[in-house]
This record gives structure tokens, C-alpha cells and sequence, in this order.
């Protein structure tokens, strides 16, 4: 992208490519994440309803055991009730309303991160050489590369029926150290990369700094601690569906908002050479 165009021309940009990356996301979580959600509860509900059978008929010496001790059995349904909210009548936002939730949800999510995307793509334009729709899209996988794979594949998704929930904040400590580890990793990347960008071999402009980050990525990995509270009664393929799935949620977003920002880059630019044609 130019310099030519001011930061309020980017920032504009990043939010039109966001919107649209945030519905096209939004689309795909409806159509293939929802009926792995509506799976994964459906489960939940079914291994919970035993249990608050025998928690409302069970004495009172058995129901005192049961409620102190016995966490492998009806604590660990009531824990992924709790992780997963209510899915029932009582619940306090009916899942008809929860798939409007998810629309609303991912087009926010696309409209901050088209915003950051172009603050970044506003810097990053005054230190490298690359420019225009390469930049966006340069961005974009890097920017999917660093937020989301690399947290990903240490810390997958998991759907709601899977998790404790007095481990969330741990969980989610953990993730956003993820993150960081992969915004570090592709900063290290792209430093080895612009000091081996004039060495004449290509293989080692490409080897240095894909090896700087996997590098980074595998300490991190080996440094920060593993979670799995993935019960080994939950069926195998729907979480490695819903996993997939995310995967894709968050691919989608990425590249549309990589495809959107650089269309629209590209576009202002063949605005900008009519109008000198024309004077």
C-alpha cells in the first residue's frame, strides 16, 4: 500500500475488509461449528441427567458422600454444566438466541481486527519493501500464524461439554501467553529474515527464518504447561471435528480479511492512476 494513503484511508479499509471477513466467519461457525456445539451438548445434557436423578433421590447419608467426595462422578457432569452454562429451559439466553449471539460475536471480532490490521498495516508499510495487496496478505498470514495457529496447536479448542470450570482462568492465562509466544516468534522471524534478505542463496532466506521461528515455537511449547481435561468418554471424532472446525472459523476470518483489505488496497490504487490519466 502507498504511502500516499493516510492512516484514516487505511483504518476505513481495515474495517469494511473486517466486516465482510467477520459475517463470512460467522457463516462457516453456523454452518459447520454449530452441529458439533449441538452434538457436544446434547452429550453433556445426557451424562447430567443421570446424575441429578440420583443427586434428587439418593438419602441423606448418600446424598452428603455424593456432594463432598465424589468428584469423578456428579461433580464432574455439574463442572461441565457449569463450563458450558445451561443449556436447558432456565438457561439464560436460548441457543436460538445464542446463534443470533454468534453472527453479532464474529462481525465485532472482524471489525476490531480489521482496525488493528491497519494500524499495523500503517507501520509495517514505513519498514519493508513490500507493498500493496502482497503487504495485506503478507499480514494476514502472519497475523493467523502468530494469534492463531501457533496458540492453537498447543492449546486446541475444546467444545462445551469438555473443561473444568475452576480451571478457566488458568486455561485462559495460558492461551493468551500462547499468543504472545507466537507474535514473538513471528517478530524473530521476520528480524532473521530482513538480515539474510540480501544474501544471494534463496533457500537461505527461506530456511533462516522459518527455523528462527520454530525454534521459539518448540521452547515455548516444551516451556509452558500441557492441559487435558478432555474426559476419555467423549467420543474422539466429534472433538477432533469441533477442533477442525475452529480451525477453519478462524482461517475464514483471516483470509477474508487478508483477501478484503488487499482487494480494497488494490482498488484505490487503480483509482488513484485513472484520476492522473485523466489529468
Amino acid at each position: 500500500m502507498p504511502l500516499t494513503d493516510t492512516f484514516t484511508k487505511l483504518l476505513v479499509r481495515g474495517l469494511l475488509a473486517g466486516l465482510v471477513a467477520g459475517l463470512l466467519a460467522g457463516a462457516v461457525a453456523f454452518v459447520i461449528g454449530e452441529p458439533h456445539i449441538e452434538a457436544a451438548i446434547a452429550i453433556e445434557e445426557a451424562a447430567s441427567a443421570p446424575a441429578e436423578h440420583a443427586h434428587g433421590t439418593a438419602e441423606p447419608e448418600e446424598h452428603a458422600h455424593d456432594a463432598g467426595t465424589d468428584v469423578q462422578g456428579h461433580g464432574e457432569s455439574e463442572a461441565a454444566a457449569s463450563e458450558g452454562h445451561s443449556h436447558g429451559d432456565d438457561a439464560l439466553v436460548s441457543r436460538d438466541g445464542q446463534r443470533v449471539g454468534l453472527f453479532l460475536a464474529t462481525t465485532l471480532a472482524g471489525l476490531a481486527l480489521g482496525a488493528i490490521f491497519a494500524v499495523v498495516a500503517h507501520y509495517a508499510r514505513r519498514v519493508t519493501d513490500v507493498a500493496g495487496p502482497v503487504l495485506a496478505l503478507t499480514l494476514a498470514g502472519l497475523g493467523w500464524l502468530a494469534i492463531e495457529a501457533v496458540p492453537f496447536f498447543k492449546y486446541p479448542a475444546n467444545p462445551p461439554a469438555v473443561g473444568d470450570p475452576d480451571t478457566i482462568n488458568q486455561r485462559t492465562w495460558l492461551w493468551l501467553a500462547a499468543v504472545v509466544l507466537g507474535l514473538f516468534a513471528v517478530a524473530v522471524a521476520t528480524y532473521v529474515a530482513r538480515l539474510v534478505a540480501a544474501t544471494g542463496y534463496l533457500s537461505v532466506r527461506v530456511a533462516a527464518p522459518v527455523l528462527a521461528f520454530l525454534v521459539i515455537v518448540g521452547i515455548g511449547y516444551v516451556a509452558m504447561p500441557g492441559v487435558n481435561e478432555v474426559g476419555p468418554d467423549f467420543p474422539a471424532t466429534l472433538l477432533w471435528e469441533f477442533r477442525i472446525s475452529s480451525l477453519a472459523i478462524q482461517a475464514t476470518l483471516w483470509l477474508a480479511l487478508g483477501l478484503g483489505f488487499a482487494f480494497l488496497t488494490e482498488r484505490s490504487g487503480k483509482q488513484a492512476e485513472r484520476a492522473l490519466a485523466f489529468r
